[in-house]
């Protein structure tokens, strides 16, 4: 089975989120904004491209992640050891003392883990829109 293509994608956002919280960056770009407008044009050319980092979805993959940690620890190892560490699958084979094949499987089944919290998140929120929608719309209640 391959990885999932928007879960790759959201780990990918996820690690370079982490590389600055763990930087001391609490996550966010280390340069303000405004100072990059105000850099003359030499300044702009030897500047590196600034890679957008999306919090909230950074935020929530680390919830997802993290849920792994007490039940499946074996893919936190791996992602933590893929994504943050950046060991690739042959440093992570050799860390955790597994074949390079057994690697790709933890991703591939991280991914699903993943997926399938993220999807029971989407449903828990909803639940709760449709209560809070419920109790709004009720007879005698006062709506604007």
């Amino acid at each position: 089975m391959a990885r999932i293509e928007h879960i790759k994608r959201r780990l990918d956002n996820w690690a370079l989120w982490r590389s600055r919280c763990d930087s001391n960056g609490l996550g966010f770009p280390s340069q303000n904004i405004l100072a990059a407008w105000g850099a003359s044009a030499e300044q702009q050319k030897t500047r590196e491209s600034v890679i957008p980092v999306l919090h909230l979805e950074a935020e929530e993959t680390d919830r997802a992640v993290e849920s792994m940690k007490v039940g499946k620890p074996h893919l936190y190892e791996t992602l933590h050891c893929i994504y943050i560490r950046d060991l690739g699958i042959p440093g992570t084979a050799r860390r955790v003392g597994r074949a390079a094949s057994t690697v790709h499987a933890h991703l591939e089944a991280a991914d699903r883990a993943i997926d399938a919290w993220l999807v029971a998140l989407a449903q828990e929120n909803e639940r709760k829109m449709a209560a809070l929608w419920a109790v709004t719309k009720r007879p005698g209640t006062f709506t604007t």
